[in-house]
């Protein structure tokens, strides 16, 4: 498509969008009484207006039923999350006995590694990416340290990381590869994030995945900057397991539950250790409280505490909405925003001599979703500040690079040229 920085050509693609009039269903914040252009859902999604009812229909059936709302409740609580074993099934390209809701994404990580990460002397090695999201640094690094203690390996060995090339942005795919084979027998998990979060690569998840299988090794995702933003397939890939947070491009609310994967290959495997609770146990008899762990059939299984249904509550609201549009919908309108995005970026570096652009995420389209990474050069923190004061809500990252995340659901084509407009004025000082 030829790409025209104007309003007018902007308005012409918001009025060829089939999605937009979702643009509607979502709660902007205000700066200077307009609604922001919103870059963040990376971060944190808006507010579907529909979130509010789904707490509204909980809070109404604790006050009007207590306890009964377990059973009599319009959506009894005591199976709430098996709703979204369907709708994230879609999503993240599994088997519905593949998927489940409970916790916060780290907590997930940490449970899953306990079926998944069983370290012995020789085989304790863990691969993860450069620059992967602190949280998952800071996971990996105390799982070896804890498991170190008692299997008896050096824990200065046992964290292998993937590095960039010197004067690249990305990791490339060949490093990733010639990484799991020099690491070889050694290696007991591949724990990598799909999307990075600094850079927004996309990661070739099925090629990793059975390159790591191949050597022996467990393989992991960490899909918090993936699901509901990149198609993902995680059974055809035979990924081991992979968990994803719910406030990002699924707008759940902040902080809020975690989805996870376990593959349907490990669901019958009672070598696996996990840790039990009694919402993993077999539903039909959970409630006769018996003493031995008899787990439910699939991901559930892994279920352990009584679920957080208030939490869990906009988060159904939200996989509503991605059940209405689809994935391969938000992917293909996900695609021209960026590319327009993208555009506009360029045509503003040209009219602004005094600062140079550099786009760190990918130009292929398979290798980045909904975020551009920009290198502001011959530009400080002042500029971002600038476009904070004036309604663009974006996020920094050091020393000097913003984060734009177009996301399908809520942003206009208009959002994108608004900005470069915003942005031309910033940097000119007007």
């Amino acid at each position: 498509m030829n790409f025209k920085n104007t309003r007018e050509f902007s308005q012409e693609l918001d009025k060829e969008d089939n999605l937009a009039k979702y643009r509607d269903e979502f709660i902007f914040p205000k700066v200077n009484g307009r609604e922001v252009i919103y870059f963040v859902g990376n971060s944190l999604g808006l507010q579907p207006k529909r979130a509010r009812k789904y707490v509204d229909e909980v809070m109404d059936d604790w006050a009007n039923l207590a306890v009964e709302g377990h059973f009599y409740a319009e959506k009894p609580w005591w199976d709430y999350h098996e709703r979204f074993c369907q709708p994230l099934s879609e999503i993240v390209g599994a088997k519905p006995t593949e998927v489940g809701v409970m916790n916060t994404l780290t907590v997930n990580l940490h449970l899953l590694m306990v079926s998944f990460y069983q370290p012995t002397q020789k085989k304790f090695k863990i691969i993860c990416e450069e620059k992967a999201f602190p949280s998952d640094q800071y996971l990996i690094r105390s799982q070896v340290e804890f498991h170190s203690k008692s299997v008896g390996f050096d824990v200065n060995e046992a964290v292998v990381e993937i590095n960039r090339r010197e004067g690249e942005a990305n990791i490339r795919i060949e490093d990733v590869l010639s990484k799991i084979e020099e690491v070889g027998d050694e290696l007991a998990l591949v724990l990598i994030g799909g999307v990075n979060y600094y850079t927004g690569q996309v990661f070739d998840m099925e090629t990793i995945t059975k390159a790591g299988q191949k050597v022996g090794a467990y393989v992991g995702w960490d899909l918090a900057h993936a699901a509901g933003n990149i198609e993902l397939k995680l059974n055809e890939w035979g990924a081991d397991f992979a968990a994803w947070c719910s406030y990002k491009y699924m707008n759940s609310g902040p902080g809020n539950v975690s989805g996870y994967f376990v593959h349907e290959k490990h669901h019958n495997d009672k070598e696996l250790s996990r840790f039990a609770g009694w919402y993993g146990h077999n539903k039909e008899r959970r409630f006769l409280m018996e003493p031995k762990f008899d787990p439910v059939h699939g991901a559930n299984g892994w279920q352990i505490s009584n679920l957080p249904i208030l939490s869990m509550a906009p988060y159904l609201a939200s996989i509503e909405l991605f059940s209405e549009v689809g994935m391969s919908n938000l992917i293909a309108k996900r695609n021209l925003l960026t590319a327009y995005l993208e555009f506009v970026l360029h045509e503003i570096d040209k009219e602004t001599p005094n600062a140079q652009f550099e786009i760190i995420t990918p130009e292929n389209q398979k290798e980045r979703g909904a975020q551009l990474s920009v290198y502001l050069h011959g530009q400080g923190k002042e500029l971002f500040h600038y476009l904070m004061k004036n309604g663009v809500i974006t996020d920094w990252r050091e020393p000097n690079v913003i984060r734009l995340a177009p996301v399908p659901l809520y942003c206009s084509f208009e959002d994108m040229y608004e900005f470069g407009q915003i942005l031309k004025s910033g940097i000119l000082g007007k």
